[in-house]
């Protein structure tokens, strides 16, 4: 059962998503009303957050089992949070923590404060409300004061208001750091802690600062990207679109620090973030560029002792697209604000990227292309384009198989679908979790839920041919 509303999209992107779920394909696979029903079911999903938090441990530093001592220590001290740490079989780098919710019993407060959309996602998802998040705050509010949250979804509350009587979706309840005054002070924005939440309709763990050099918090179809990929040490691997560098780190990792993984993004604050997680996980073997990945491809001879971009045709072994995309995967999201125009700007971006990493790519390489969206155009769509275009280029199994396959409606053959892996949040009923229904079920059937019910994702894994 829903606790929040679907998804809300505009209009133009509405009707383009109805017909992209009820293609010709997967209308004649399904069924017109399986296919509309599991259409409905994903819009739930992707309005809620997913079932567990993931975190990805620096293996770089310390065992998995000791980071998980650590962790389930850590949990402890969450007033009101009793729940296992659990190892998952495949991924063997990461740990799941349930998320007990959604909590239907909580007391909404008189005094309130309204969030950002954003703000509100990452509240949803464990975290406290920091002041650049804050919107509005009742009259009186005051520091030490009960308040219930509310994210403004539709971004309508003005800056500073006293009250808001727009769409706003109950978030939870926690202590105000400050009072309204200090909030919204005349000398300029605030940061630091603005509500620390002590009953959220999600309770989770927040994060901030818990064995940051240990942990990285990352979704699981993230983390299985970089095991598909399967760097080894002492390989060249590009990563061509990085930051803020979940992934990069990750690789990193998985290579022992041995190599060499060039990172780029074309945007100078992102890259800055890479190196920050580089340096906080330890890690030596990244090189981070602030370049465009359209670009990356050198037209002529490099100096020998040139660093980074552009790089000649073969330099890699192993490459990395994960590519910018329209991001509907993305959970949790009410509302989601791109234009169609923003939605179909994404496919020809991604093309010219692929081309330039299947250049760069060296014979026998392996190419991984993987988004967090929902799209056929940006992911089945994209490699019945890649196959056609680049003949060079086989579709390869990937291991480890953790989501479902590709989804019909881009005229790939079914044995090419099962070769791709869509992360689909419909795979699984929406239900919440509170400490009863936890206790009483097996490790198996949690880790199965945690499997199917993430976010968004998509995952398609190309070697280059040896012979040209």
């Amino acid at each position: 059962m829903s606790f929040f509303p679907k998804i809300s999209f505009q209009c133009e992107v509405e009707e383009y998503l109805t017909k992209v779920f009820r293609n010709n394909e997967l209308i004649t696979a399904l069924g017109g009303q399986e296919a509309e029903n599991k259409y409905q079911s994903l819009l739930s999903r992707l309005s809620h957050p997913p079932s567990f938090t993931t975190v990805r441990v620096n293996t770089h530093l310390a065992s998995v089992k000791h980071v998980k001592k650590m962790l389930f220590e850590e949990i402890q001290k969450f007033k009101g949070l009793c729940v296992p740490v659990l190892e998952h079989p495949e991924l063997q780098d990461i740990l799941l923590i349930p998320v007990i919710g959604p909590r239907r019993d909580l007391k909404k407060h008189p005094s309130e404060v309204i969030v950002g959309a954003q703000c509100g996602y990452a509240v949803l998802r464990g975290a406290h409300v920091y002041v650049p998040g804050i919107v509005s705050a009742s009259r009186f509010v005051k520091a030490g004061d009960l308040v219930s949250v509310y994210s403004d979804i539709e971004g309508k509350c003005k800056r500073g208001a006293k009250e808001f009587k727009g769409v706003k979706v109950f978030l939870g309840n926690g202590i105000s750091e400050l009072s309204r005054s200090e909030i919204f002070s005349s000398s300029g924005p605030l940061k630091g802690l603005g509500v620390r939440m002590i009953e959220p309709v999600y309770l989770s763990p927040s994060f901030d600062n818990v064995l940051p050099s240990y942990l990285f918090l990352q979704n699981l179809p993230s983390v299985v990207v970089s095991h598909i990929l399967n760097p080894q040490p002492g390989e060249k691997i590009l990563d061509m679109c990085a930051a803020p560098g979940g992934k990069a780190t990750h690789l990193a990792t998985l290579m022992h620090d041995q190599g060499e993984v060039i990172a780029m993004d074309k945007i100078a604050n992102k890259v800055k973030k890479i190196k920050l997680n580089a340096e906080l996980l330890q890690l030596n073997c990244i090189k981070a560029f602030c370049y465009d990945g359209t670009k990356a491809l050198s037209v002529e001879k490099r100096a020998d002792e040139q660093e980074g971009p552009p790089f000649s045709p073969e330099s890699f072994d192993r490459i990395l697209l994960d590519a910018p995309c329209s991001g509907m995967g993305q959970r949790p999201n009410m509302a989601y604000s791109s234009t169609l125009k923003e939605v179909t700007s994404y496919q020809p971006l991604q093309r010219k990227l692929f081309t330039v990493a299947v250049k760069l790519l060296k014979p026998g390489g392996v190419l991984v292309y993987s988004t967090c969206t929902i799209t056929l155009s940006e992911n089945e769509e994209q490699v019945a384009w890649a196959l056609k275009r680049f003949p060079c280029l086989q579709l390869h199994p990937q291991e480890p198989h953790i989501g479902g396959e590709g989804m019909k409606g881009a005229g790939l053959t079914l044995d090419q679908l099962k070769l791709l892996q869509r992360f689909d949040p419909a795979a699984v009923t929406l239900q919440g979790m509170d400490i009863n229904s936890l206790q009483d079920s097996r490790e198996d059937d949690l880790i199965s839920l945690a499997n199917k019910d993430c976010i968004g994702f998509f995952i398609a894994k190309f070697i280059k041919s040896k012979s040209k």
